[in-house]
């Protein structure tokens, strides 16, 4: 993504926050929408049937480097997402990021720069970055 995107979809959203303007409002908002964010990809399971999750333990080979280990890790997922269920969750996802924004924008935070440090830090760190 370039930079001048993200840094103008900051500045948009920084003009449209107004009931939202505090940073508690902003707080609350973005916490609602991850779990907007969950429900929709739950519902695309549940009511939909689009997906579905086969979930068992995941397990790497002892004798795998652990640069070749996602090749035996698993998402477990099954099926691909429909247009609505697709349509649903590019719209919540996009709601989350709208409010990630707004709360860079009041925590004088250049989320670009969040983007590029997050980057540099996957990058140099690698698989040690693991959570």
């Amino acid at each position: 993504m370039k930079k001048e995107v993200v840094e103008q979809f900051q500045e948009k959203v920084s003009e449209l926050l107004i009931r939202h303007r505090s940073i508690l409002d902003s707080l609350t908002k973005f916490q609602e929408s991850g779990g907007r964010v969950n429900r929709a990809i739950a519902k695309s399971v549940t009511n939909c049937g689009c997906l579905s999750i086969s979930a068992s333990k995941q397990s790497c080979p002892p004798e795998v480097q652990l640069k070749d280990c996602h090749k035996y890790m698993n998402s477990h997922l099954r099926g691909s997402l429909c247009e609505e269920c697709r349509e649903i969750i590019t719209e919540e996802l996009g709601n989350h990021i709208f409010y990630l924004a707004a709360l860079c924008h009041l925590l004088d935070l250049d989320l670009s720069e969040v983007f590029e440090e997050e980057f540099e830090r996957a990058s140099v760190l690698g698989y040690f970055r693991l959570s």
